[in-house]
């Protein structure tokens, strides 16, 4: 009796895992972005937390970081592209604040609200992402911190005058554009 209960205790668990077929795909697409905002994709070895979402093994080297303040996964099915049972493309919407080019330690300001697909597919008995394949989308104040940190670490004088350019140049960022995304995450 025991181990039936464990065992129907087990059962649920895994259910209730994010990316389990028996819920919204747009949960497991909402905890990908909800780490990605959160900057998980800046350092290589926190990486490994996106594994259960996505379906390629290695990330390429970005030479940017777009820079957010919400995201919204549209949940209105009828919005969806439906491509079969088991596949279907889910629309995200990013208010986009603009890019921090890591060559050069700048940021460009490109306000827009930016709308683009997930495609999910059932791997196995998940819901993966199988694309696209996106820089990372950082939050506002996650990629101030980030920016921060990287100024205290900072030995040379040139690079941390152009780390506090940067770092100023994203705390007067705004998004003046229609707000069509919901408030940040």
């Amino acid at each position: 009796m025991i181990l039936v209960s464990a065992l129907a205790l087990a059962l649920s668990d895994v259910r209730a895992q994010t990316g389990s077929i028996a819920h919204d795909p747009t949960d497991m697409v909402d905890k990908y972005l909800e780490l990605d905002v959160k900057g998980v994709r800046l350092d290589a070895i926190s990486q490994e937390a996106l594994a259960p979402y996505i379906s390629w093994k290695d990330e390429p080297i970005w030479g940017r970081t777009v820079v957010i303040t919400s995201y919204q996964v549209i949940n209105d099915f009828k919005q969806w592209t439906v491509v079969s049972q088991s596949e279907a493309i889910i629309p995200v919407e990013y208010k986009v604040l603009g890019s921090v080019y890591w060559e050069k330690a700048s940021f460009l300001p490109e306000p827009r609200v930016e709308r683009i697909g997930f495609r999910v597919k059932i791997v196995g008995d998940r819901w993966r992402i199988m694309e696209p394949i996106l820089p990372p989308h950082i939050g506002q104040k996650r990629m101030i911190n980030y920016v921060r940190q990287a100024l205290l670490d900072e030995k040379d004088q040139a690079k941390a005058a152009t780390l506090e350019m940067l770092l100023n140049d994203l705390k007067k960022a705004k998004h003046e554009g229609p707000a069509s995304a919901q408030t940040p995450r």
